[in-house]
């Protein structure tokens, strides 16, 4: 039997940690299999993706710079890939390269884990998704794919989230940071999709304090794991959900396409990231 091979592919993409994630699932699964990672220049990935079922790799995850690249590259695009506009997560069906994006399915998947009950009763809730680049695109499609009724979409810069709003339908509705102000009391979860929080000095445009006591905070970055937006949150007395979770699940769906089964997220995988981190 032929070992499997994935990968993920990036420019830089030495820092990465699929590697260790997935190369556990391996090891418990007792899989012949293998997963590296492949440094790719920008002007090398669409030939690169080409060229997989020549170099026998059974698919693998694209990171930045090239999820757009791949969206443009693949044959097929699944639902999710399609609307957030970039590919994650690369495998064959037959001999069709299909594109797809599990980003979304990290995010949510991970609030399913940890905050049980988030979604409930959708037509009531309000999110407040900070930051309208490429991750928010994710979240956006996220909260729409749970039907919550209202979702401001806050950006330092208005023409971007006016863009993604016009995208993504009335549910969004743009707002400057000055506006913010009249949005945050009427959250029951915010979500920061911006790179704010991974610098120790870095400090939020407006207080948490304003947020419902009932409210649910969650960031997408996870390095340092107690970000400022989760530390603030704490100390308001919020619930929180840090964002390790979404790198973890957002890896299963791929694993299953690659390898045949579908993989868990446990505290043991979880702690492995945690020790690396």
């Amino acid at each position: 039997m032929s070992i499997k091979e994935a990968f993920i592919c990036g420019h830089p993409v030495k820092h990465s940690r699929s590697p260790l994630l997935h190369g556990y699932w391996i090891k418990k699964h007792n899989i012949e299999g293998r997963y590296g990672k492949k440094d790719i220049e920008p002007e090398n990935i669409k030939s690169f993706l080409k060229s997989l079922k020549e170099k026998k790799l059974v698919g693998g995850n694209v990171t930045i710079p090239h999820k757009e690249a791949a969206f443009e590259a693949v044959d097929k695009l699944d639902g999710a890939a399609t609307k957030i506009g970039a590919v994650n997560t690369v495998w064959f069906e037959g001999d069709k390269l299909v594109g797809g994006n599990t980003d979304a399915h990290g995010f949510t998947a991970n609030l399913d884990q940890h905050a049980k009950g988030w979604d409930e009763n959708p037509e009531k809730k309000t999110a407040i998704v900070f930051g309208a680049g490429g991750a928010s695109r994710a979240v956006l499609y996220s909260l729409i794919e749970r039907k919550i009724s209202k979702i401001y979409l806050i950006n330092r810069t208005i023409e971007k989230a006016n863009k993604l709003a016009k995208e993504f339908g009335p549910t969004v509705i743009p707002l400057k940071i000055s506006e913010a102000e009249s949005a945050l009391n009427q959250a029951d979860i915010f979500i920061n999709s911006t790179s704010i929080g991974m610098k120790p000095d870095d400090k939020y445009p407006f207080e948490l304090a304003m947020l419902k006591s009932t409210a649910l905070v969650t960031d997408l970055v996870y390095t340092p794991l107690d970000t400022v937006l989760i530390i603030e949150a704490k100390k308001a007395g919020l619930k929180t959900v840090d964002g390790l979770g979404m790198l973890l699940h957002q890896a299963v769906p791929g694993f299953e396409k690659w390898f045949g089964i579908k993989p868990k997220v446990t505290d043991e995988l979880r702690q492995l990231i945690v020790d690396d981190l």
